[in-house]
């Protein structure tokens, strides 16, 4: 693999250029595919990586369309009957198997160790498989064959299945309206081992050994940092259409639905708050199940994600506790929606030093005050168009935040909270 400097710089540079644009226009939903019926196929395409890279990988396509890293992602209704269809293009069986879902069942295809298989490179051979989304939660998916392989190749996705009478404008990830939500941001967390993936391109399936899996590359939804922030369905990086870049305001519920997809632990850290974990593996952490609600929901300030391991949890931020106010009021001026009332119109309590003292990181606004803007050196620029906060979310693995060894990139995105006059558009 070839990597320069200059390209690395780059690419950089085009995506920090770009997060405006993704400040204003990505948005605080998951994307993913809506129904109860889905055909997929199984097949090789690539992937971009930030460090000037790309990689062969194994993916699942809708409808024989364009393979995507990771797979689409389902979105579904609890009491859905859903429907599978795949097909397989790629040089050795491939299936899916459906943790956390009960009865499924399996038509055509060959039998496998886990489940029917689609057989090697025959895309006429359809597996059809069907189960009823019977509890509302965030799961995954992802081959039953040759695991160890398939999914560090790429076969993997993730499903969501919104509860009973889901209603978008007031909407809950489960029936209890302790879970209910305002915005809502997948983090499906993989790794990849370029060795493994060189190996496949060479076709040298046979030379690939698993048991010395070494991953140099991470990712959230498919990306790598910086990519994880540019827009959703960028037209160059087809095969990588899923971003990751949650915005909020101040006061307001995210949902965060963290998937395991890959094969290592990841310790996900979210910057500026704790957030509440209330479920795991699509239930609830409820002490009397269907009544209680997620009373035995407890707070992290990193979600350990396990392989194969997926957890919903909210998380807020009013700027509470930070001893001044955050719009620079006066006292005499009106609280914001959500203020720390505490805290209005005190005034930052240290001497701000002179900006000729100041070292300007690429996201300051100038401002020390949300929403605000403030003079900034000849030269120093910003990416904070709109005077929001921005808090690294990232894996506090520390390998885990490069790209093939350059940091930084790998697992990590911002989390911008915006002023309660900023639209976050959806």
């Amino acid at each position: 693999m070839k990597t320069t400097l200059a390209n690395v710089i780059g690419r950089a540079a085009l995506a920090g250029s770009l997060a405006l644009l993704a400040a204003s226009q990505a948005d605080a939903k998951i994307d993913g595919l809506s129904g109860t019926s889905f055909s997929l196929t199984a097949k090789a395409d690539l992937i971009q990586t930030p460090d000037g890279g790309s990689v062969l990988f194994w993916g699942f396509a809708p409808n024989d369309g364009t393979a995507q890293y990771p797979g689409p992602t389902f979105i579904v209704n609890q009491g859905d009957t859903v429907t599978i269809a795949l097909s397989n293009r790629l040089p050795i069986p491939v299936s899916i198997v459906f943790p956390g879902q009960s009865g499924v069942t399996a038509t055509g295809g060959t039998a496998g160790l886990l489940t029917r298989e689609a057989p090697a490179d025959n895309g006429a051979t359809t597996v059809t498989y069907s189960f009823t989304a019977a509890n509302a939660g965030t799961y995954t998916y992802y081959s039953g064959t040759r695991s160890d392989l398939e999914v560090d190749m790429g076969l993997v996705g993730a499903i969501i299945v919104r509860p009973y009478g889901f209603n978008p404008a007031t909407p809950r990830a489960y029936y209890h309206p302790n879970t209910s939500y305002d915005r809502e941001v997948l983090f499906l967390l993989t790794e990849m081992d370029p060795v493994v993936h060189d190996l496949v391109a060479a076709g040298k399936l046979d030379q690939v050994d698993t048991s010395k899996f070494w991953a140099s590359y991470w990712f959230i939804n498919g990306r790598a940092a910086p990519d994880t922030m540019l827009d959703a369905f960028i037209p160059w990086m087809p095969t990588q259409p899923y971003n990751c870049m949650p915005r909020m305001h101040p006061g307001e519920r995210l949902l965060m639905r963290v998937v395991g997809g890959g094969r290592d632990l990841h310790p996900f850290h979210q910057h500026a708050n704790h957030a509440r974990v209330l479920a795991r593996d699509g239930r609830l952490l409820e002490s009397n199940p269907g009544v209680s609600g997620p009373d035995l929901g407890y707070q992290v300030f990193t979600y350990q994600s396990a392989p194969g391991q997926t957890m919903d949890g909210i998380f807020e931020w009013t700027g509470e506790g930070l001893g001044w106010d955050l719009y620079g009021h006066k006292a005499s001026d009106p609280l914001q929606p959500n203020e720390y009332a505490p805290d209005h119109g005190k005034p930052v309590p240290v001497v701000l030093p002179d900006s000729l003292s100041l070292t300007y990181g690429d996201m300051f606004s100038g401002s020390p005050f949300l929403g605000k803007l403030g003079p900034l050196p000849v030269g120093a620029g910003t990416q904070n168009l709109t005077g929001g906060y921005f808090f690294m979310w990232h894996s506090h693995a520390e390998k885990e935040m490069t790209n093939y060894d350059i940091f930084p990139g790998g697992m990590m995105t911002m989390l911008i909270v915006e002023a309660p006059w900023v639209a976050i558009v959806e």
